[in-house]
């Protein structure tokens, strides 16, 4: 089986999602579907984080409520996981730390996070569902025509579908297992660094977060090849966190991912 090509959707934000695009992928011979999703390639502090849930045949009635991550309240998103993982086949979330990001870059980032959630799995899919128009997560070294001359596991098939997270209730539901795993992840980052304030921004550049790095700085969490950090030297460690009148907290942004 070979990867598709780039499904459009022209169905608005509020729109339901369903398994009626993994259904017809499995009419057509992909029994195990991966619905994939990324969050936090966007802000300035902390991973960036796939992820991934499976659907087979099996697979029933999606959980009541369950939309892209951005269109729920943090409150939401967290009541919703306990059913998305009882609702999955199989699920999973892989992350890319902020100096990973720095070192190889972004896209390659979050194919390495992808790698990672599908390596997490217990079992393999036969198609993957990558929300957007590009295929980040295909290594063409390792999974193109150079990929018969590599060794490890290659990744499954890929097809994209723009706004997948607002059609496919697989894609969705690994949307928020990643929001809600990273959101957790910046929270407890915030102890250590509490004038960021990452409880409230998760990392993202809310005005309160870059008031905070203007007085202090960046930290070893921000990705510092990132504007506006390049060019800093001083790197701030845990014992220097402090308060500032400038990060008090702020609304989170949910809308950026």
């Amino acid at each position: 089986m070979t990867a598709r090509t780039t499904r459009r959707s022209t169905a608005p934000r509020s729109s339901k999602p369903s398994l009626r695009v993994e259904r017809s992928l499995q009419r057509d011979g992909y029994r195990l579907i991966a619905g994939m999703d990324e969050v936090g390639r966007g802000a300035l502090a902390g991973p960036v984080s796939v992820g991934v849930v499976v659907i087979d045949e099996h697979t029933r009635t999606v959980p009541q409520g369950v939309k892209d991550s951005k269109l729920l309240s943090p409150a939401a998103r967290e009541r919703m996981v306990p059913a998305v993982r009882r609702w999955a086949t199989d699920y999973a979330v892989g992350h890319a730390s902020a100096a990973e990001i720095d070192t190889i870059g972004i896209m390659a980032a979050l194919r390495l996070a992808g790698t990672r959630a599908l390596e997490l799995l217990h079992v393999i899919p036969d198609l993957v569902v990558l929300d957007g128009n590009h295929d980040w997560l295909t290594d063409p070294e390792r999974d193109g025509l150079l990929g018969l001359i590599c060794d490890g596991p290659r990744t499954p098939p890929v097809t994209t579908m723009i706004k997948a997270d607002m059609k496919c209730s697989s894609v969705a539901a690994a949307s928020v297992l990643a929001k809600v795993e990273r959101d957790g992840m910046l929270v407890a980052f915030h102890d250590d660094f509490p004038h960021y304030n990452w409880a409230g921004n998760k990392g993202y550049s809310a005005p309160n977060h870059l008031a905070a790095i203007k007085v202090h700085g960046p930290c070893e969490l921000h990705r510092r090849s990132w504007h506006p950090f390049s060019g800093d030297a001083a790197v701030p460690s845990p014992a220097a966190a402090g308060s500032v009148d400038a990060a008090a907290p702020g609304k989170e942004q949910v809308n950026v991912r």
